[in-house]
């Protein structure tokens, strides 16, 4: 049987996160700001006829934000969070196979659906999501993930679909192929729009005329397979269950410069922390730690400094306490005063499975007595909010002047019972 792939996606998923639960937001220009309130990371399609495009400074547009009625939000990370765990459980009412694959878009196996009854399903889901959940979607129908992704991009830009593009025909498909621009393949940037460009190739369509030689010529065997998926032969399948780490970092910019030893000592264990949590979640442990820190390029009257080094553990852990003792160590180790620090963070690599890790012979940890302390940290942060129980390298979280800014943040109304809609 032919296989069939849907993307659905959620409108500008992060200002209608915002709007679900604000009606006086319905037709007014949104946009939802990146951390520290930096960039406009989200638009609604008001903001979007304004002139605000992804990506603008938010000191550059503030003031024509203010004389346009523009909505700004901080971003509400919570809240998003939560608002796409509900979108998936619907999803999952539709489809056995659902593949997240970002916060707001999830490819589903529509494999099983009679080809005619398709486009009816895609358009009950949404019906489904918006009635349930507030949140409005497309959906792109096709026999390859990459046809999916771009028959949501034609759901999303031809109103008179109605929010449903399927590709699944090839002589439907072919007339719109030819219609789209290169620029809207999944996967394909600036760099290979350009080589693209040099092979002759100005849409869709020309790209999957190309010789798949030619292409893995140019661009490895990802070009290869593009070429393969847009003619409609699957080269991906969903990914229904997340591949292991083998990677993980915790890097933020400080809302304000840090130029002292202590705040930056304070920021990496607090970065460590988090990496702690990240890994027991996969049940992981690494035996090395990359601690960064660096100025800002836009401090151009100030001295630049850029900084890194290795912390080598006795053995592989996910243990907070020691992960953080080692982060301040490297800081320690490679500070220099004088400079005014914009961002820190810390990144490990060559994660491995704890329990299958190798023992130190001399100087190991004690796994035994960590275990149960992680444990009850993880229950005590899962109950009563993320930073309830901090290291008290840490700091308190509300005498941080270098944490992120959310100065313009909304409620997490669905994780916060104090921070629940009110009706007045």
């Amino acid at each position: 049987m032919a296989r069939a792939y849907a993307l659905s996606d959620g409108n500008s998923f992060y200002c209608s996160c915002e709007r679900v639960f604000d009606s006086s937001l319905a037709r007014v220009p949104v946009i939802v700001l990146s951390n520290n309130d930096g960039c406009a990371i989200a638009r609604t399609q008001e903001a979007k006829s304004l002139g605000i495009k992804m990506g603008d400074p938010y000191f550059k547009i503030k003031n024509y934000c203010n004389l346009s009625g523009i909505k700004v939000y901080s971003s509400n990370y919570t809240l998003y969070g939560d608002m796409s765990a509900r979108v998936n459980d619907i999803y999952r009412s539709f489809s056995p196979r659902v593949e997240i694959y970002s916060i707001d878009e999830s490819f589903l196996d529509l494999t099983d659906v009679q080809a005619s009854h398709r486009v009816s399903l895609a358009r009950d889901m949404r019906s489904t999501v918006k009635q349930w959940t507030g949140i409005p979607t497309c959906v792109g129908i096709g026999p390859t993930k990459t046809l999916a992704k771009l028959a949501n991009h034609i759901a999303k830009t031809i109103p008179e679909l109605g929010g449903v593009c399927d590709l699944s025909d090839e002589e439907e498909r072919a007339a719109w192929l030819v219609r789209t621009s290169l620029r809207e393949i999944w996967g394909v940037g600036p760099a290979t729009a350009r080589k693209l460009e040099a092979l002759g190739c100005d849409s869709v369509g020309d790209v999957r005329d190309l010789d798949p030689r030619l292409a893995r010529k140019g661009m490895t065997v990802v070009g290869e397979r593009l070429v393969y998926e847009l003619r409609g032969i699957p080269c991906l399948d969903l990914e229904t269950v997340a591949p292991t780490r083998k990677g993980c970092a915790v890097t933020r910019s400080f809302s304000d410069r840090v130029d002292d030893l202590p705040r930056m000592e304070e920021a990496v264990a607090t970065h460590a922390s988090r990496l702690g949590e990240k890994l027991r979640q996969g049940r992981l442990g690494t035996d090395h730690v990359t601690v960064f820190f660096h100025t800002s390029e836009h401090d151009r009257d100030r001295p630049q400094r850029s900084v890194s080094t290795v912390v080598t553990l006795p053995e592989a852990t996910n243990d907070t306490l020691v992960l953080a003792k080692a982060a301040v160590s490297g800081v320690r180790r490679v500070w220099k005063d004088g400079y005014r620090y914009s961002k820190a963070g810390i990144i490990t690599t060559d994660l491995m499975p704890l329990e299958a890790s190798q023992r130190a012979l001399i100087g190991g940890l004690d796994r035994e007595r960590s275990r149960p302390l992680m444990e009850a940290l993880d229950d005590c942060n899962r109950r009563h909010g993320r930073g309830s129980v901090v290291l008290a390298s840490s700091g308190w979280a509300k005498a941080r002047s270098w944490s992120t800014k959310f100065n313009m943040r909304s409620p997490r109304y669905t994780t916060r019972i104090d921070e629940l809609p009110t009706i007045r």
